[in-house]
């Protein structure tokens, strides 16, 4: 494989009804039990859209804790919140049409090295937000320890 590109390989087993168990291939992860919500399945665990939530969420928040870093900061302890907004299609099929994520830091604004220049790129590099872009709205807002808004990015 080139340098140009990189496989992850994730194993879904049914359980029973809609509950899979998930297996992270390659990593000490432990496995992951999914399930759709009532009246589908019996909400086990979460279903593909919360955990499409959590992975744009995770990987603002690492993106962002990274940048910060790279400026020798310490954020404090980060804290992410995700809202998923479903919508309807033209034939009446629920689809995600946007994710919300705000991000809290634990320092003020104040505390932080050249936070303007982190927060100008850490969207870029995030793969998992970068990639849902092309087909999902994701708002970002990041607020300091004292909740002044920091940075705001609207798509779609």
């Amino acid at each position: 494989m080139s340098d140009e590109q990189q496989t992850i390989e994730i194993s879904l087993e049914q359980m029973s009804g809609y509950e899979f168990r998930v297996r992270f291939d390659d990593t000490a992860a432990p496995d992951l039990l999914t399930d759709e919500l009532p009246p589908v399945g019996k909400g086990e665990g979460p279903n593909p859209t919360r955990m499409l939530a959590v992975s744009v969420a995770n990987c603002l928040a690492a993106s962002l804790l990274f940048a910060l870093r790279k400026y020798k900061n310490d954020p404090g302890q980060l804290a992410a919140k995700a809202r998923a907004t479903l919508a309807r299609n033209e034939q009446g099929r629920w689809r995600v049409a946007r994710i919300a994520v705000d991000l809290d830091l634990g320092q003020a604004e104040t505390d932080l090295a050249h936070v303007d220049r982190a927060l100008a790129q850490f969207e870029d590099f995030c793969t998992v937000t970068q990639s849902v872009r092309q087909g999902i709205a994701v708002d970002v807002s990041v607020r300091d320890a004292a909740g002044t808004l920091l940075h705001k990015a609207a798509t779609g």
